[in-house]
């Protein structure tokens, strides 16, 4: 933290990782069919591959998000008003709350995430970038129920989830997600979320197999952590990135899939492989306005605004909790 003083920024360390790394590895390859949360993708590396996918041609949610954002910033500062705090699960580099801060003005700054260095290294960008900001960093995994670590209770609080991550949770799954933010949110908060629309699937399928191959290393970087942290024999090598638009289930899949017949072996377990046999390591739904302005009123959110590109790619939601 040299530079910065000790008052503007908090770190908290939940410790988030090895043990659920483990048992939920275990448990999704004992599946059928075998899957494991996307949420473990994001070790150093696996953050550092994910910046490199939001900057790829194909890969639209990223520039679109932010167009928005910079294109509505003094209105979602209208609506928020000044001296909020601003929270940020699943907050990554930071980079996108930075097109907000300056408008908002928020009392303080609360990113979330569940790799630690990167965690730890954004907030403290932050904190440099912005010395009258107090930031309070915590290291959780903030898909299971928040606990707010020691902050201002004074204010409203804005929830914001930027970047269509609100897709990895399949429907039911992200109905409980947001009434977990409605809750951390209080009776006079809100919720910005980025959501991102059905469409052509041609568009979608580019957008998951870019032409540099990015986001074919981002899925394998997965295999590569298990081998490294989990002592793991496997070789990364044997299996390949599918991805793919299931217009059925409206959402992009991605797996990983053995190349040939294999036996992964995981502490003293074994997992016996057939060729072509898929880890299904994402799914990311897509939305129209209507089906994500629904599934957060079922979860106690009340729609204020939205906005859409021309192209109709990518929405911005604003909602306030019930009344």
């Amino acid at each position: 933290m040299s530079g910065i003083p000790q008052t503007r920024i908090r770190f908290y360390d939940e410790h988030p990782l090895m043990a659920d790394f483990f048992g939920e590895v275990l448990s999704g390859l004992q599946q059928r069919p075998r899957c494991i949360s996307p949420k473990f993708f994001y070790d150093e590396r696996g953050s550092e591959l994910f910046d490199a996918i939001c900057r790829t041609e194909e890969y639209y949610p990223t520039r679109t998000e932010q167009q928005l954002l910079q294109t509505h910033a003094a209105e979602i500062a209208e609506l928020i008003g000044e001296q909020c705090l601003l929270i940020e699960p699943g907050s990554g580099n930071s980079d996108k709350v930075r097109l907000l801060l300056d408008q908002l003005q928020p009392a303080a700054y609360l990113p979330m995430d569940i790799s630690r260095d990167f965690l730890f290294q954004a907030a403290e960008q932050v904190a440099n970038d912005y010395p009258w900001l107090d930031v309070y960093a915590a290291c959780v995994d903030f898909t299971a129920p928040l606990n707010l670590p020691w902050c201002p209770d004074d204010g409203r609080r804005l929830i914001f989830f930027p970047g269509s991550s609100i897709g990895n949770f399949d429907p039911g799954q992200a109905e409980v997600f947001l009434r977990n933010l409605h809750n951390v949110a209080g009776d006079q908060g809100s919720l910005l979320i980025g959501v991102d629309m059905k469409k052509d699937p041609a568009i979608l399928n580019a957008a998951y197999n870019d032409s540099e191959g990015v986001t074919a290393a981002f899925n394998l970087n997965l295999l590569h952590r298990i081998q490294r942290e989990l002592n793991a024999e496997l070789d990364p090598a044997l299996f390949r990135h599918h991805a793919f638009y299931n217009e059925d289930q409206g959402r992009v899949e991605m797996h990983l899939i053995s190349q040939r017949a294999q036996t992964l072996k995981i502490g003293d377990q074994q997992f016996h492989f057939d060729k072509d046999e898929s880890i299904h390591t994402e799914s990311s739904y897509k939305y129209t306005v209507e089906e994500f302005t629904d599934l957060a009123g079922r979860a106690g959110f009340t729609s204020r605004q939205v906005w859409t590109d021309p192209d109709q790619l990518f929405s911005l939601h604003y909602f306030d909790v019930r009344d």
